[in-house]
């Protein structure tokens, strides 16, 4: 099942295949062909290599996507279109290929649908084209990441050959975005490589998700944490007659809760799948026990560090397949081959000259009874403290109606003491009703620290 995507990208779709759909449209493989065959042309006459892409539909993104690669160029995708972020990327790109104009000065080319194109065979390609993601972070310049389609296909490829089986005709919808490395593999080229229907819009409500399921037998449904934690209140944790065939969840931790209650509701546990923009996809586990151990795919070579247990990967995702990449998570490795993820490295703080992990800390937090998430920032006003924003469960929330704040931060810092210092523990604790994340499902630091302004 090796070079699945390439394989794809060289022959292009049949022409009664089912790209795309949403409730009122479809394209074929014919109708997709005559559309990347135009933007291949207008592409294929332009000298400027660095394109931007960016479309609100995925079947517009994908056709975009096709037709760079095969003209040879290098595509940009952006974390979004907002004017900052475009300001900050202006360096990496001299053209645009986008729904609708984003930039004056930029060589454009517009994404429509165009019924009327003339019928064209796939376009021959002699070499194509690569990536690169921008990483939003959670603070700081964006970095930049490249991928090799030969990356891609790899990792294309062990997706298809580890879920395949799990994938009776499925259909693929999703609530995340096709401009990050989740979305766009498990979106838009892993579907297209394999040949299975994706929907052109994203789903934002899951009235939408529940319209979808029943009217499509095999659905596939790609989502994040943060949305998959919401899901089972909007379906009052209620069983459903009509369930997803197999549900991802990927760009951050779900919590052992949240996977149980779309079990309750689905009667199937999330595939999580753990990884970055930079390493992709690294292993994978359904939590149908706390804290379930993670299984690397196949072919990536997992180790930990001597000297400070860091995750060591060696992947034919990355630029180099034979060396070994240093990860920012602390692991445990077991004898199995599996491994449990123990906190991050790189969020090392000082508090009152002592060392703590942040990660560390929203950890062992996690663990006590009133706690459903935690985030742990260090705040710089009046002066450097640290600060706890906790969303609570219903035993935590009964405490606080029942015997107050003040209760609450008592049985956290207690509980903070079994591995912390004093002196080191958070002096600012807030309780939101939600943790606040951005479209992806990630923390922004900027808008964690806004949960403390109000005193």
């Amino acid at each position: 099942m090796n070079n699945l995507l390439i394989n794809w990208l060289n022959t292009g779709p049949k022409t009664q295949q089912l790209i795309s759909f949403n409730h009122h449209d479809i394209v074929t493989g014919s109708l997709f062909t005559a559309h990347v065959a135009h933007l291949f042309e207008q592409l294929n006459a332009s000298p400027i290599k660095r394109w931007l892409l960016a479309a609100e539909t995925s079947d517009l993104f994908a056709a975009g996507i096709c037709a760079a690669l095969l003209a040879g160029k290098q595509v940009i995708l952006p974390s979004n279109t907002q004017g900052g972020t475009l300001n900050e990327l202006n360096h990496a790109f001299d053209g645009i290929i986008a729904d609708q104009p984003l930039s004056e000065v930029k060589h454009f080319i517009l994404l429509k649908k165009e019924m009327g194109l003339a019928n064209k065979p796939w376009p021959q390609s002699s070499q194509i084209g690569d990536l690169v993601l921008f990483t939003s972070g959670s603070s700081g310049e964006p970095k930049a990441i490249q991928k090799s389609i030969e990356q891609l296909d790899a990792e294309v490829s062990v997706l298809e050959s580890t879920f395949a089986s799990r994938l009776p005709q499925c259909s693929v919808v999703s609530t995340v975005s096709h401009q990050h490395i989740y979305g766009l593999l498990f979106k838009i080229l892993w579907p297209l490589a394999a040949s299975r229907p994706f929907l052109s819009d994203l789903i934002e409500y899951p009235e939408t998700l529940s319209y979808y399921i029943a009217l499509m037998p095999n659905l596939c449904l790609v989502s994040s944490p943060a949305q998959l934690s919401r899901l089972p209140e909007a379906l009052e944790f209620e069983q459903q007659q009509l369930a997803p065939s197999l549900i991802f969840s990927s760009g951050g931790p779900l919590s052992y809760e949240a996977s149980q209650h779309i079990h309750t509701c689905y009667g199937q546990f999330p595939i999580e799948v753990f990884g970055s923009t930079e390493t992709g996809g690294v292993a994978y586990r359904r939590q149908m026990s706390p804290n379930r151990t993670w299984l690397p795919f196949s072919q990536i070579d997992i180790a930990s560090n001597p000297e400070d247990g860091a995750l060591m990967i060696k992947s034919p995702y990355l630029a180099s397949d034979s060396e070994w990449l240093k990860c920012d998570d602390k692991i445990e490795l077991a004898a199995d081959g599996r491994f449990t993820l123990l906190h991050r490295l790189d969020r090392i703080v000082k508090v009152e000259e002592k060392r703590l992990s942040l990660a560390q800390m929203e950890g062992l937090l996690c663990t006590h009874p009133f706690v459903k998430e935690a985030a742990v920032v260090q705040l710089t006003e009046p002066r450097m403290m640290l600060g706890a924003a906790i969303t609570l469960t219903e035993q935590g929330l009964a405490q606080l109606d029942d015997s107050g704040k003040l209760s609450v931060n008592n049985h956290l810092k207690k509980h903070l003491l079994s591995e912390f210092e004093r002196v080191t523990l958070p002096r600012r604790w807030r309780y939101p009703e939600a943790l606040p994340v951005n479209a992806q499902g990630k923390r922004i630091q900027t808008d964690l620290l806004t949960v403390f302004n109000d005193d």
